[in-house]
């Protein structure tokens, strides 16, 4: 795996620090760290690095996407040997892994998933895609579990219900995105059951559109349903970064179901729900 190291340097090939951490301020990932202290929300954003710059290698990186997710892993495997990576991202992993212990099975998931975007295009089933999101979402809300010192296997079950729910969140929000990336994570056969073929999935003012969306959308919020309670047995500050990751995931749900803007008011009522675990 690593022969392709002499062949692609990473400081010269890989996304630099500075494209991958210019994104930060938009997405979901760093919605609730103003609450979690400066060494927590340095920690998450170590984290946010890594899967940022896994995703971005994964869907843009010119050339031989597989040799440089291999290079990356190449890097994790020099942070877990306790040998200095090249790539600025990853050396400030580092710090975060050796002083949180964190286990390299999350992030290796990671690099799985984006490995699995360059051969698979669709997914059969909804339990299929599910799958998937134990490797592309799962991982984080492990690692963030790890560094709130709280990863014990039953948050671990219902962390993963929550990022599969933002997951398939993220994949309606991303649907003609993604279709012109020449990937559809919509299942086909829920698309076959509400009769919307390819050419309705990117055609927005369509019944059978807005019926495989509804169809997702009940399937997101069911999950996020059933990892809510994941806020009530963490602390304080956990549990009020847990709360507006399921909180976001509802109003986005709402947003998408009723084609308008998520309001202040509705956000505020969906925070303070999930706060209390519900």
């Amino acid at each position: 795996m690593h022969a392709v190291t002499g062949a692609v340097s990473a400081p010269a090939r890989l996304p630099s620090a500075e494209s991958v951490m210019a994104q930060a301020g938009s997405e979901n990932f760093t919605v609730a760290s103003a609450v979690l202290g400066r060494r927590r929300c340095a920690d998450l954003l170590a984290l946010y690095g890594f899967a940022r710059l896994v995703d971005d290698v994964g869907d843009e990186a010119p050339g031989d996407r597989a040799a440089l997710l291999d290079l990356v892993e190449g890097q994790l495997d020099d942070i877990y040997a306790g040998r200095e990576p090249d790539h600025p991202l990853m050396r400030t992993l580092a710090a975060t892994v050796h002083e949180r212990r964190l286990p390299d099975g999350p992030f290796r998931r990671l690099i799985a998933a984006n490995r699995q975007d360059q051969v698979v295009t669709r997914y059969e089933t909804f339990a299929q895609l599910l799958d998937y999101c134990q490797l592309s979402a799962a991982p984080v809300g492990e690692l963030v579990l790890h560094v709130f010192d709280a990863a014990t296997p039953e948050r671990v079950v219902l962390s993963d219900r929550v990022c599969a729910a933002l997951q398939v969140i993220e994949h309606l929000q991303d649907i003609d995105e993604d279709h012109a990336r020449g990937r559809v994570y919509m299942p086909r056969q829920d698309m076959i059951s509400v009769g919307c073929d390819d050419g309705a999935l990117v055609a927005h003012a369509n019944s059978a559109r807005r019926a495989l969306i509804a169809l997702e959308a009940r399937r997101a919020r069911s999950l996020l349903a059933g990892g809510a309670p994941l806020a009530a047995t963490l602390p304080v500050r956990p549990r009020l970064a847990v709360a507006g990751f399921v909180a976001g995931g509802r109003c986005a749900l709402d947003a998408l179901q009723r084609s308008e803007p998520r309001s202040r008011r509705a956000l505020a009522r969906a925070y303070l729900r999930a706060a209390a675990g519900r």
